[in-house]
């Protein structure tokens, strides 16, 4: 089914035992589009992107991936359709070396996928991994390592890549070369959904976004849009969400 968002939230409630914490959240990401989720610790960011990804159950409502649901379907079916989750953290093999790292990437591959062939073109991509590519995972810088787990994300040539907080520990100039890398993989035709602890600088960086409080979507709108608006600027955008970390 053809339709202008690639990812839809409807009316979806999930939780943690008995704590619900989305609460009937329903919004879209564009396909092609880069969309920041903002809100204070506690709204749902992450929360969401779990439930995207099967790896927390949806009580009610529906996730829909290209017009088609995929509500609470397994992970690795979700990796087979185009979806990649690059989790908060670090998130790598450290032991493995960055070669190895990459080619565990390519395990959900189907038949036939050539994952060697898969590892040289992501590397091309990512010259520092290349230069690296024998090293151990655990010699790499933090923003290296970074640069590691959305390649790996890679491998498997996904439509939706979700990134829950991809600056967190890193340099203010690895900030500025991560974020030209997203802006470089939008160009490539995936798209994205991002979280990010600098809301607005990741704003700045996007096409879109989302505000999310108390479980459900406050706002969706352009990112400039949500930008110049005061009332996010003073809730949000000033001291709160610059270092949130829900």
């Amino acid at each position: 089914m053809d339709t202008p968002d690639i990812l839809r939230f409807e009316d979806v409630v999930a939780g943690y035992g008995k704590e619900t914490i989305l609460r009937g959240l329903s919004f879209g990401v564009r396909r092609g589009a880069i969309t920041t989720v903002i809100g204070p610790n506690g709204a749902g960011k992450s929360t969401a992107f779990k439930a995207a990804f099967g790896m927390l159950p949806v009580r009610s409502g529906r996730i829909l991936f290209e017009g088609r649901e995929i509500t609470n379907r397994e992970p690795r079916a979700l990796i087979a359709d185009g979806i990649c989750y690059v989790p908060q953290g670090r998130n790598i093999f450290p032991e493995l070396s960055v070669v190895h790292n990459l080619e565990l990437g390519g395990v959900a591959a189907p038949k036939g996928f050539d994952v060697a062939a898969r590892v040289e073109s992501v590397m091309d991509r990512f010259p520092v991994l290349r230069s690296k590519a024998r090293h151990q995972a655990s010699t790499l810088s933090g923003g290296e390592q970074k640069m590691l787990e959305i390649a790996r994300g890679l491998m498997l040539e996904p439509k939706l890549m979700l990134i829950d907080e991809p600056s967190i520990g890193l340099s203010p100039l690895l900030v500025d070369y991560l974020f030209g890398l997203i802006r470089g993989l939008r160009e490539r035709g995936i798209s994205l959904l991002m979280i990010e602890q600098n809301a607005k600088r990741a704003l700045e960086n996007s096409d879109d976004g989302i505000v999310l409080e108390l479980g459900r979507a406050r706002m969706q709108a352009s990112a400039g849009k949500i930008l110049a608006d005061p009332r996010i600027g003073q809730l949000f955008l000033g001291g709160g969400l610059a270092s949130a970390q829900a």
